[in-house]
């Protein structure tokens, strides 16, 4: 439904909501949240917006992306995902690939790549072929985005003699016991593994320029506390130390950190700065990770498209938890927490490769419900940053694309077959839409960090909730959205919101009300009215790619603000669903 507009002048609107910053809570969470059908629905809310307000610089977490396969940065399909996020940003994303140091051919496969760095001659002398690194970096760079260089694995030449244990059954589906895990093992020579990391850095800074490579960040590996470690923490941390002087050895002052734990990782985060802090050892951010479900089972053996063995549901409430763990951490050791805190991959589902025909519960990645998630995630963050007094600077989101999708696969990524956007995307086109500054805002209807705290809450309830901003150019851009991290429930009208701004300058606007719903920016919904096709028509292809974008709700207008500066707006929101109102002086 279209905003409609009054003039009756909005009362104060209150700073943003922060929540609390004596929040105590460790009890564990459930892998999923369960459906609950009877969780009341918002029946209206009321969001106020002080547009003169500054509640600071507006953090850009979402500037960031990541995925397991390397190989398929420098596909053309990969190259054109890069060049659209270079579209949505003025300073870049940092992206995140896996495997960059796994010996292999460069052929790509889910959950699998290699860059193919180091390699041993017969007389056992170490040398290095840059080439499939190369194509991947190249691809980064080339679409105005930098890499945040994942410092991983072990390449085949440098495994040690225990590696030999891990062995798998000789099998078409299997290449050997080196792509099924040997990888995770602690180089036999950690000098050697020093002088790589060296001649990576060295080569980079060569290939791409000091400019460039100083806004790269230098991560070693990747979940060392669970299986993509097959050694003790201490070998780990040792490992660290070697890392560090490879990449200040070329690059003085390279950003270097690590250890990119799992959400449950905190023990071995505790045990990785304590050995830093100790060892006085260089660390430039802090790097862990949450995920918001682990469906059980995740994989369903039974008809092709059956549905759910049970209703589960991501969950907010989870991921904000693990996250408030780890900068709890940090806030252990007074050298490390104000870093930049990196929860370089931080998404609503694991893992991503895993679809709609593995269970059913994955149908939220092709949905609304995603981007209005992905949306409602990031402010979460944001709040829960200010009220840890952290300093979370990016949230990384895990998906890239996959070779050899059916259309709508419901893999966690941002484009199907046919290189078809699904609507996921439309939410880092909105984020995109946001200011530079952060204005204070609230809305009744909203629920804060402090939700954590409280004995239920497995997964969040409805809401509705606003982030706001201003840009330089004095454009107030808003996101409001309406979500439940339920993705079973539907609601059978939408929710009046009331959005009162004041502190406008005086003068005339031009309105701009964008929206992700079922019905709008959701090319998922029309593949589905025209009956799913596996086989579509050029002419259903093109109806499809039609309806990608982030799409107008109703035509721009222009309003006029008197001289109390306060405009009121009203609009209406399903469930779920994002809108995000833009007011633009005209000058």
């Amino acid at each position: 439904m279209s905003t409609t507009t009054t003039s009756t002048p909005a009362p104060p609107a209150d700073q943003a909501d922060t929540g609390s910053a004596s929040l105590t809570s460790s009890r564990a969470f459930p892998q999923s949240a369960p459906h609950d059908p009877s969780a009341p629905h918002v029946e209206s809310a009321r969001v106020e917006i002080d547009a003169a307000g500054d509640a600071g610089a507006l953090t850009r977490l979402w500037e960031s992306i990541g995925y397991d396969e390397i190989n398929w940065t420098y596909t053309p399909t990969g190259r054109h995902l890069l060049n659209t996020f270079g579209e949505l940003t003025d300073t870049g994303y940092h992206v995140r690939p896996h495997y960059a140091l796994c010996s292999g051919t460069g052929f790509g496969i889910p959950h699998w790549g290699s860059g193919n760095v180091y390699h041993e001659d017969a007389d056992g002398n170490p040398f290095y072929d840059f080439t499939i690194v190369d194509q991947a970096y190249d691809a980064i760079v080339e679409a105005g985005h930098h890499v945040l260089v994942e410092i991983g694995f072990t390449p085949r030449d440098l495994l040690p003699p225990e590696a030999q244990e891990l062995t798998v059954v000789s099998s078409p589906t299997a290449y050997s016991a080196y792509e099924a895990g040997q990888w995770g093992y602690p180089p036999r020579d950690y000098d050697r593994w020093r002088d790589l990391v060296a001649a990576l850095a060295a080569h980079c800074l060569e290939r791409y320029g000091a400019k460039e490579v100083d806004t790269w960040l230098w991560e070693l590996w990747n979940e060392p506390d669970i299986f993509y470690w097959r050694g003790t923490p201490q070998q780990f941390h040792e490992l660290y130390a070697a890392t560090v002087a490879g990449v200040r050895s070329v690059l003085p002052a390279a950003k270097v950190g690590g250890p990119a734990v799992t959400g449950g990782g905190a023990d071995f985060l505790h045990g990785f700065l304590a050995y830093a802090d100790q060892e006085r050892l260089p660390l430039d951010f802090v790097s862990f990770h949450t995920k918001g479900s682990a469906f059980t089972p995740w994989r369903v053996y039974g008809p092709t498209g059956g549905d759910a063995p049970e209703k589960q549901n991501p969950s907010t409430h989870k991921m904000l938890h693990e996250i408030r763990s780890m900068l709890r951490v940090m806030a252990q050791f007074p050298a490390y927490a104000q870093l930049p805190a990196i929860i370089d991959e931080c998404d609503a589902g694991v893992p991503a490769h895993f679809s709609v025909y593995d269970n059913a519960n994955f149908r939220f990645q092709n949905t609304e419900y995603y981007p209005v998630f992905q949306v409602k995630l990031m402010k979460k963050i944001l709040d829960l940053s200010a009220a840890e007094h952290a300093n979370v600077q990016q949230a990384t989101s895990w998906s890239f694309y996959f070779e050899g999708e059916r259309f709508f696969e419901g893999t966690r990524a941002f484009l199907t077959a046919d290189r078809i956007e699904k609507p996921l995307l439309n939410a880092y086109r909105l984020l995109a839409e946001l200011g530079t500054t952060r204005l204070p805002a609230r809305s009744d209807a909203a629920h804060g960090v402090e939700l954590l705290d409280q004995a239920e809450g497995r997964s969040m309830p409805e809401e509705v909730d606003v982030l706001a901003s201003r840009g330089s150019d004095g454009r107030i851009a808003a996101a409001i959205w309406r979500h439940t991290d339920d993705q079973h429930r539907t609601a059978e009208s939408p929710t009046p919101v009331t959005v009162a701004l004041e502190g406008l300058p005086r003068g005339a606007y031009r309105l701009s009300h964008r929206r992700i719903d079922a019905d709008h920016s959701n090319s998922h919904t029309l593949w589905q009215a025209l009956g799913s096709p596996q086989v579509p028509s050029p002419e259903q292809l093109a109806q499809i790619h039609a309806r990608e974008g982030l799409e107008d709700l109703e035509p721009q207008r222009e309003l006029q603000v008197g001289a109390d500066g306060a405009l009121e707006l009203r609009l209406e929101l399903p469930l779920p669903s994002v809108s995000l109102l833009v007011l633009e002086p005209v000058r």
